[in-house]
């Protein structure tokens, strides 16, 4: 979680809040797409988080792709941006956000895979037919339209 997200639980508590999001989705040259299962809601979903005070959008996409996958980013192309009642969400802690997702796609990437600790139980590629099922609820909007596109 960010520090200024972090910062403003500390006065709102699991109130709701605006919060903007950077993410990636990583498709390998078979055209598969790399989810993690995520530590807090045991979901799959793509790499991303929010968008820290005055950092640039791409910036963190970039830097949040690293810190939860080891992988670095050569070239990310803006794929859309998601928000509304779909992407509202209530963490296992009560959290409450409403996400507004800036999602990027990266087909150019280095690095070896590496799960973030305290944030990712595993990393995987899949294909569009073989998705699982427990998809992380805030990124399914972007994610079937993903597929949709690239079936």
């Amino acid at each position: 979680m960010s520090n200024y997200i972090m910062d403003l639980r500390a006065v709102v508590g699991h109130r709701p809040l605006l919060q903007v999001g950077a993410s990636v989705i990583v498709v390998d040259s078979e055209n598969r797409i790399l989810l993690q299962l995520r530590s807090d809601n045991h979901c799959w979903g793509y790499a991303g988080g929010s968008v820290e005070l005055d950092e640039v959008v791409e910036d963190a996409a970039k830097r949040e792709l690293f810190e939860e996958t080891g992988l670095i980013a050569e070239d990310l192309e803006l794929f859309g941006v998601f928000s509304g009642k779909d992407t509202h969400f209530v963490y296992p802690n009560g959290d409450e956000v409403s996400n507004v997702d800036i999602v990027y796609v990266c087909r150019q990437y280095i690095g070896e895979l590496k799960c973030q600790e305290e944030e990712v139980d595993a990393l995987r590629f899949f294909g569009i037919d073989e998705l699982p099922e427990n998809i992380s609820p805030p990124i399914r909007k972007a994610l079937d339209k993903w597929i949709e596109q690239n079936r």
